[in-house]
């Protein structure tokens, strides 16, 4: 299908918002025009937006579910500060999301769904299609659920299910806007309901009679053209965040010769690494899913006891619950891998929606003197670098590491270059050197990097035993003497801040020097990279630094931090990351944006502040 007659403007990016019921099917509208656009080479980034109950009431806000996409001819960061578009599918949706559509952005609405009881559900007095407040808007009331069910009339389909299929109608209105061809969707609804023909049939009949309402309707004058974006060659798929996480911990077992052991306790936005680890059994991964986040962790360990690559993930709340078997790794001196996919809280919180505020619980969370590796994702496809690194520390440091991400970067996909396995930094484990002395002494240590040899249960000549309480240098016996235990303290700190010496250092975008440094870690990155580049193209004198490594710092952080007037640390939490750096390095003149709501910063919000900062 192509489209015809009418003109076709060119735009170099857009915002595409999808809004509707829980039910509406918005996330497999949104997933499919993203899916589609990256086949045909635009750059994207996404922002699915899920309701935080399960079963809210239909019609209400609490029921609303959203997926925004930012797809461009050119370099993508973030899904986007305002929709050029928002597509809602009923009155909840509209009143919930309009705020997020640039004034003159254009508005396509189910004006079906737009009556008495709806608009009530949603807390409308009149109707907003009626009553002027769109005036500011090009307002496109398309009937897309009586036009489903003349297009499907026939299938043999319940009402109910019909209705169900208005996505794709919306879908098809959207493909043709965009000029964007539908033959991968169709060919996806084939895969999708192989099983059952009434589907098929309906799903498509829908997605084409949206297609050619929009060619043929008085209402949409213009469509709408974005060339491919310029990437370097490789192959590229579109990936969300927990895949590649999970991706990056098969490549590191894949690695290290080693099977990838993965305990984990289900926990929204953490269990779609479960999910998708469990579809890969057959490729050296034991995916266990255990009764609860206490025995989650304590399996794990048992793994890396056993010289697996030993790995938990969860939330928040999980997290805290990990705690104590946290704490025994440390002082076992076992590579484990903890992922926390950070949610809003605390407490059960709001479980659907982002925040970075375990950063102190990363860093500190645990009993006693218990230090671990923290580091920080940055964005959706560089979780797999993350994750990769992540395991890299923990085997060649013997210790726990943290790798911190976040409901945005869990969910949000962007395109990702798969890399050669081969390419990959090797990974070394801590074995016994071949002429180790017998009896085996589990705190024998690499001069190096003082880590612990990794000696696998059975092995002849290895036997030992460690556990959590604390041990003797060298030899691991149970030790109370005060003096011992200072020493195991001072070595299990020294060996996490040597970890300084194997990382990278701290790098710098843009401005090296000057007025304003912007420092974020993790899931902002797309929101300052874009806020920092455009403001130096205006001649600003602006820099980034963006921490992957949050402890260790990279060694030359101090460095970084000195060439800057201002340094501005932007969070979405209260200042934990701010708080930190003015431990470490108190001379500076540090400024704060932070932002506790459950969303993402948006661009301009971060611009605004540095230009506070630039010219205040």
């Amino acid at each position: 299908m192509t489209a015809t007659a009418k003109k076709r403007v060119e735009l170099d990016r857009v915002v595409i918002r999808f809004v509707g019921d829980s039910g509406d099917g918005m996330q497999l509208t949104g997933s499919q025009f993203t899916y589609t656009s990256a086949m045909l080479g635009n750059d994207i980034a996404t922002l699915p937006d899920f309701p935080a109950e399960i079963r809210a009431p239909q019609g209400t806000m609490e029921g609303v579910s959203g997926f925004q996409v930012q797809i461009g001819s050119v370099d993508i960061h973030t899904p986007g500060d305002e929709a050029d578009v928002l597509v809602a599918m009923n009155p909840a949706a509209l009143r919930a999301n309009l705020k997020w559509l640039r004034q003159g952005g254009h508005l396509i609405v189910d004006m079906d769904d737009f009556e008495g009881k709806n608009l009530k559900r949603a807390g409308y007095d009149k109707d907003p299609l009626e009553d002027g407040s769109l005036d500011g808007y090009s307002l496109t009331r398309a009937p897309i659920t009586s036009l489903t069910k003349e297009a499907l009339k026939g299938v043999d389909l319940s009402t109910k299910g019909i209705v169900r299929c208005k996505n794709m109608f919306a879908l098809g209105i959207v493909y043709w806007l965009f000029n964007r061809d539908p033959e991968r969707t169709l060919k996806f609804i084939a895969e999708k309901f192989r099983k059952d023909e009434a589907l098929i049939e309906a799903n498509t009949k829908a997605l084409q009679a949206g297609y050619f309402y929009a060619e043929t309707v008085e209402a949409l004058p213009s469509s709408y053209e974005i060339a491919p974006a310029l990437i370097a060659p490789g192959t590229y798929r579109h990936i969300a965040g927990n895949q590649a996480i999970a991706w990056g911990l098969m490549a590191a077992a894949e690695r290290l010769g080693s099977d990838l052991f993965f305990g984990s306790y289900p926990i929204t936005p953490a269990s779609d690494i479960l999910h998708e680890l469990t579809r890969h059994r057959g490729m050296g991964v034991l995916a266990f899913q255990a009764e609860d986040e206490i025995a989650a962790v304590c399996s794990a360990i048992g793994a890396a006891f056993a010289g697996q690559l030993a790995v938990t993930a969860s939330s928040g709340p999980g997290i805290a619950l990990k705690g104590e078997g946290m704490g025994l790794a440390v002082m076992a001196e076992l590579p484990l891998v903890i992922v926390d996919v950070q949610r809003a809280g605390p407490s059960t919180g709001l479980p659907t929606k982002t925040e970075q505020a375990d950063l102190n619980i990363a860093l500190h969370g645990r009993n006693g003197e218990s230090p671990a590796i923290v580091l920080a994702a940055r964005s959706p496809a560089q979780c797999f670098e993350a994750a990769y690194m992540a395991a890299k520390l923990a085997i060649e440091h013997m210790t726990p590491v943290i790798l911190l991400s976040d409901g945005y970067l869990a969910n949000g996909t962007e395109p990702w270059r798969i890399p050669n396995i081969d390419s990959m930094p090797d990974i070394k484990r801590q074995s016994p050197p071949a002429d180790v002395a017998t009896p085996f002494k589990p705190y024998l240590r690499d001069p190096a990097t003082l880590a612990r040899y990794w000696a696998v249960p059975g092995t002849p000549a290895l036997e030992h035993r460690i556990g959590g309480l604390e041990k003797a240098d060298v030899g691991g016996d149970i030790s109370y003497d005060p003096m011992n235990h200072q020493k195991m303290v001072d070595l299990r700190a020294e060996k996490v801040a040597r970890v300084a010496d194997h990382i990278p250092a701290q790098s710098v975008r843009c401005e090296q020097s000057g007025k304003v440094l912007v420092v974020g870690w993790g899931g902002t990155y797309g929101s300052l990279l874009t806020a920092v580049t455009e403001l130096e193209a205006a001649g600003e004198s602006v820099g980034l630094a963006h921490f992957e490594y949050l402890n260790p710092l990279p060694a030359n952080t101090e460095d970084v931090l000195s060439r800057f007037e201002h340094i501005l640390v932007c969070e979405l939490n209260s200042g934990q990351f701010a708080r930190y750096l003015k431990s470490l390095f108190p001379e500076h003149r540090y400024h704060q944006l932070n932002k506790v709501q459950g969303l993402p910063f948006r661009v301009n919000e971060v611009k605004d502040k540095i230009m506070e900062l630039c010219h205040g």
